[in-house]
């Protein structure tokens, strides 16, 4: 009888550890997913802030073969310059997040929780700890490292549903993120 319960007790335990992983790792999910968004929400405001008619040069200087050079006006908002800069700025944002609990699913997600034009804001359901922003500004720290390229591409080109396309599809930041509304972090 002790034979038989031994690879059951071994079942037990193994299906524990992986639940237990599981419970450690959505968290960590939880904060780079959440980062990834507050990193598009951002940028996206940044980038609305540059005066859309001011555009900027860019191509090759290079003078073809026929005479022509292949230079083209792109907005500046949009140009891998500024949106190096704006990137460089990005993480600092973070500190003006707060963390939000689904009671349903017990999720983390982050919401802005300092309003950018200085009207009061409700913050009944965020909760404000500097260790859950040192973290979020850890993650999108790791995020911009990491995914520098996309972040340029994607803001580059992309206009609309950058959250989902970048955060869950492209980096797979995010397994969820297609269930949130878009105004969510």
């Amino acid at each position: 009888m002790r034979a038989a319960a031994a690879p059951l007790l071994a079942s037990c335990l193994t299906l524990c550890l992986l639940l237990g992983v599981t419970v450690v790792a959505r968290p960590g999910q939880d904060m780079r997913c959440g980062a990834c968004r507050a990193v598009v929400d951002e940028m996206e405001w940044a980038i609305s802030q540059v005066d859309p008619k001011k555009t900027i040069q860019a191509g090759s200087f290079r003078i073809n073969p026929d005479g022509s050079q292949s230079i083209r006006e792109i907005p500046l908002a949009r140009s891998e310059g500024n949106l190096l800069e704006l990137m460089e700025e990005v993480c600092e944002r973070m500190e003006d997040y707060g963390e939000k609990t689904d009671p349903s699913t017990n999720r983390k997600s982050y919401i802005r929780v300092k309003s950018r034009n200085g009207e009061a804001m409700d913050l009944s359901e965020a909760a404000l700890d500097s260790r859950v922003t040192a973290s979020l500004k850890f993650a999108c720290e790791t995020i911009v490292e990491h995914h520098e390229d996309e972040i340029i591409e994607f803001f580059a080109h992309e206009t609309e549903n950058v959250k989902d396309k970048l955060c869950s599809k492209r980096t797979d930041l995010c397994d969820h993120a297609l269930k949130m509304s878009h105004d969510e972090l």
